[in-house]
């Protein structure tokens, strides 16, 4: 598993969830606390589908600008 962003942001980090798996991809969102937005949670995909959740999460980002 690839570490992707890492943030107590739980809105941008729920949407970077959905979309990753509107895209067929296999988010993992792991979460360091019961109370979201307190400590940092992860979202990570497997290895193999890093370069395309990347390059889909830089898109959102850019256009966000």
């Amino acid at each position: 598993m690839i570490e992707l962003v890492k943030t107590t942001d739980v809105v941008r980090i729920s949407y970077l969830k959905s979309l990753l798996e509107s895209a067929d991809l296999h988010p993992v969102l792991v979460e360091a606390s019961a109370y979201p937005g307190v400590l940092p949670s992860r979202l990570q995909v497997p290895d193999d589908e890093a370069a395309q959740a990347r390059r889909l999460i830089a898109e959102v980002d850019r256009d966000l600008r």
